[in-house]
């Protein structure tokens, strides 16, 4: 597996698409910590509108906590998955933080003992993490939250087992996903005290997740 310039993984000499592995995760990691930095003025304004506010001090207080383990992260994807899930609980108690790891523990049960996995398997992950976590909020689809953003990357991603396709489609999904919801009313979480009021508005967790999907996606 080879890596280009820019970052994005290149075909082998076989022809076949690479594989992802520990270091593609820190990288994704880096990548998706620098965005939460950036991003967290805007997540706690937006989260203020529809929650508590504190959106972007879990965001980045989860990340920074990841990423002082990163370097420390096992080759076996399911046991790195499960340090990041478990340094991003100890770092915020927040039942966003909760969701989140829950989501990770989900993938990591599921590539555990494995130190490389196919772009092919993105859609059946992101699955995995959206059933997990709809189990533990005990919430709905087409409710206007995180659970959506999961829901399209997933049907975006099936069927593509190149890694710029996967990546392209995850990226897009959750920008479309944020337009379909942005005028539908809240029914589930804190966001649906609000009512009428969160017509209009992004859903602070889907808008989260999507900057964290599309820094995963860069190249």
């Amino acid at each position: 597996m080879t890596v280009g310039p820019e970052g994005r993984m290149s075909h082998g000499p076989e022809g076949r698409n690479p594989g992802i592995d520990i270091s593609d995760l820190r990288a994704g990691l880096a990548r998706v910590a620098a965005a939460m930095e950036r991003d967290f003025e805007m997540l706690n304004s937006v989260d203020g509108a529809l929650g508590d506010g504190d959106l972007g001090v879990t965001m980045t207080r989860g990340m920074r906590a990841i990423s002082e383990k990163a370097d420390d992260l096992p080759n076996d994807l399911g046991m790195a998955l499960l340090a990041c899930a478990q340094a991003f609980t100890k770092s915020s108690g927040s039942s966003y933080g909760t969701l989140l790891a829950k989501g990770m523990m989900a993938i990591a049960k599921a590539v555990k003992g494995r130190t490389e996995v196919e772009a092919a398997e993105i859609s059946g992950f992101a699955a995995s993490a959206r059933d997990a976590m709809q189990a533990l909020g005990k919430a709905e689809l087409g409710g206007k939250t995180v659970l959506d953003s999961l829901d399209a990357v997933a049907a975006a991603t099936v069927g593509k087992n190149d890694p710029a396709d996967v990546a392209d489609a995850a990226a897009a999904a959750v920008d479309a996903a944020l337009d379909a919801f942005r005028d539908k009313k809240a029914t589930i979480g804190r966001a649906r005290i609000f009512g009428e009021k969160s017509v209009g508005l992004d859903d602070p967790g889907m808008l989260a997740m999507a900057r964290a999907v599309k820094a995963l996606a860069d190249r």
